[in-house]
């Protein structure tokens, strides 16, 4: 089926948890027994999609780790050699005022350049721009994190649900100082994996249609909870390094 909706289905949804489907790009809502049809559903931007076992996938597309892969690709072109991640986001974590932007601004979406466009974006809303790539990445993942927090607010208000937790799933749950930043900024628990929850999803679905495994979809959840370690993160004061 569709990726997004194998993903969640490969998640260990409880009734109270909001999910982030985080790789290139981000999805982040809810899943729901019904969909939500309002007019401030749709002028918010959230769509109601089709889940396992007819549930709904209520959710808005956020930016995911493009910025971040398109800014590595940058300084790796200048330095002619690849960059160290590992030792960039621990970096990153030392920052302690990060730059906070719009990471839904059109102008990001293009290929290229992403550290000049962070620039080009705080100059023009009269903040203090990064100055380094430590600073840059800080940057992207804590308005990241800050996107997937106010997104899943708003899916919380739109749909009538409460949001105790929060499964983060794809590459982006291998991102600890994401994952950290979202349950700041959310000031909720954040669960980390599967990372490849669109393959446990759709085979889980598969098998089950072959015979290989029964059950409803919360049957088929709880073998991947059988079977999972998930990184659990817990919510810091605001402005807390790491």
């Amino acid at each position: 089926s569709h990726d997004t909706a194998s993903a969640v289905a490969g998640t260990v949804l409880g009734p109270d948890d909001a999910y982030v489907s985080c790789g290139t790009w981000g999805l982040a809502g809810l899943e729901l027994e019904r969909p939500v049809l309002d007019d401030a559903a749709r002028q918010a931007g959230f769509t109601n999609e089709g889940g396992v076992d007819g549930r709904v996938r209520f959710l808005h597309n956020v930016m995911g780790l493009w910025l971040l892969s398109e800014s590595v690709r940058t300084w790796e072109r200048e330095d002619g050699r690849p960059v160290q991640l590992a030792s960039l986001l621990a970096a990153a974590g030392q920052v302690e005022t990060p730059l906070l932007f719009d990471v839904d601004d059109p102008r990001f979406l293009p290929p290229g350049d992403v550290p000049a466009r962070i620039r080009a974006y705080a100059a023009e809303h009269g903040l203090r721009p990064p100055t380094g790539r430590a600073e840059t990445t800080r940057a992207i993942l804590e308005s990241l994190a800050e996107a997937f927090a106010t997104t899943l607010r708003r899916a919380a208000e739109l749909s009538g649900r409460r949001v105790r937790r929060i499964q983060i799933v794809g590459g982006g749950a291998l991102n600890a100082l994401l994952c950290q930043l979202t349950a700041d900024r959310s000031g909720l628990e954040v669960l980390a994996g599967p990372v490849e929850a669109t393959a446990l999803g759709n085979a889980l679905v598969q098998g089950r249609t072959l015979g290989a495994v029964s059950g409803d979809l919360d049957g088929l959840r709880a073998l991947v909870g059988r079977t999972l370690d998930q990184q659990h993160y817990l919510p810091r004061p605001l402005g807390k390094v790491s």
